[in-house]
């Protein structure tokens, strides 16, 4: 077995903040994720079981953005594929915080290959972040 082939594949992110105490406010109160260790400097969290980190890091570089289905949409960015009812619940949970949207939810590619809902959002520190769902699971990678 290769390790590629480990039977839980997950993926270590670590992302700059310029903030912590914002970082913690809005990854473990407005998203809920759970806090894993911390220190000074960094936060870890778990990401529906993927370790992401917030590190300390107050100098950020320029935003770029690329045009997708008539959308600006921020580069770099991250996030995850969720099913569509957990999709519409963290919708519906960002709205009740007050998030204000990069691109508010709506369904990308509609009655095409790769149809999703998506949104993005900024955290606190400006990182982009994208959540999409797909109706067809098969279409993740479809070309």
């Amino acid at each position: 077995m290769s390790v590629l082939d480990s039977p839980i594949p997950r993926f270590h992110l670590a992302v700059p903040v310029d903030d912590l105490v914002a970082a913690r406010r809005f990854y473990g109160g407005v998203l809920g994720l759970e806090q894993g260790r911390s220190a000074d400097t960094w936060i870890d969290w778990n990401l529906h079981g993927h370790q992401f980190v917030t590190h300390l890091a107050p100098e950020r570089a320029r935003r770029l953005h690329n045009p997708v289905d008539g959308h600006d949409v921020p580069v770099p960015h991250f996030g995850l594929i969720l099913t569509v009812p957990v999709f519409d619940e963290l919708a519906g949970r960002l709205r009740a915080a007050g998030t204000e949207f990069v691109i508010e939810p709506y369904v990308r590619f509609a009655g095409q290959t790769g149809e999703q809902r998506t949104m993005f959002l900024l955290d606190p520190a400006g990182n982009a972040l994208e959540f999409k769902a797909f109706t067809d699971d098969s279409q993740v990678f479809a070309a």
